[in-house]
């Protein structure tokens, strides 16, 4: 997707995320293999692929955990328009949900404490300052969500849901341009993906982006209408949603004979 979208005052704002010709390389092989994308502010998408297509070393190298290979000519790898970024001042614009970081969080904090976390990109409170603002800021992200009831629970306490949810809502206190999921309902019960679902539709409402990283067909809300598809450190299509979820692609993606139906803006897979 080539285009930007315009802001308040007329002017063509930047992409939120700019890619060209990105290779990265762990361990003296490439992980991710020429990736080109952009994406603007406010754009749903999911990146959906098979495990070890690169998916999370992608969302690494966004957070710039990971750099991109030296290419004679230079690599564009740009944020919101800027090459360079203080790490405090992206994970302000971006807001990261993923496995790794709900493992970390297994400790005695409470859920108001580790959505109050997020505003100081830590584990818990230790010595900072916490200001009434921040309080506010977090009761109303507790009252959104609709996990007031977790306020005052370990987060040792909760279940796999309960605490995704929470997470979610330390990642939405600075006001994101975007949430990023990185494999997001795994280890999720039906009631939990249900309330799980629902909350993403809930803030994709909002206007925050959504970016969705994924192997699961049934994580892609309604809310989502472009796709990329991942495999071997590549992009191998992206698109409309409708485009892009057909048996062929997403056959070939897997590597199995699948039926793709959509069922009220929900696609599934079936005969595999």
């Amino acid at each position: 997707m080539k285009t930007t979208s315009p802001d308040l005052s007329g002017r063509t704002a930047p992409p939120l995320l700019e890619f060209d010709d990105v290779t990265v390389i762990v361990g003296g092989k490439p992980v991710l293999d020429s990736l080109t994308v952009r994406i603007c502010e406010g754009e749903h998408i999911a990146i959906l692929g098979p495990n070890g297509a690169g998916k999370s070393t992608f969302i690494k190298t966004v957070t710039r955990e990971y750099y991109p290979a030296y290419r004679e000519g230079g690599v564009t790898f740009r944020i919101w328009g800027k090459d360079v970024w203080r790490i405090a001042d992206l994970r302000s614009l971006l807001g990261i949900v993923s496995g790794d970081l709900q493992f970390r969080f297994a400790r005695d904090i409470t859920g108001r404490e580790a959505v109050l976390s997020g505003f100081f990109s830590s584990i818990g409170l230790f010595t900072y300052t916490v200001t009434p603002a921040m309080e506010k800021k977090a009761d109303e992200i507790l009252r959104f969500l609709e996990c007031e009831h977790l306020r005052d629970r370990p987060m040792t306490a909760m279940s796999t849901g309960e605490a995704r949810r929470i997470l979610i809502g330390r990642a939405l206190v600075h006001d994101p341009k975007a949430l990023i999921l990185d494999e997001p309902t795994t280890s999720l019960d039906l009631s939990a993906l249900h309330t799980f679902r629902a909350t993403l539709r809930r803030i994709a409402g909002t206007g925050t982006g959504i970016i969705m990283v994924t192997h699961n067909l049934h994580d892609i809300i309604p809310e989502i209408s472009r796709v990329i598809l991942m495999k071997d450190g590549r992009f191998v299509a992206d698109g409309p949603k409708e485009e892009i979820l057909t048996d062929e692609r997403i056959g070939g993606l897997f590597g199995v004979p699948v039926h793709i139906r959509e069922e009220g803006g929900w696609y599934y897979a079936t005969g595999y």
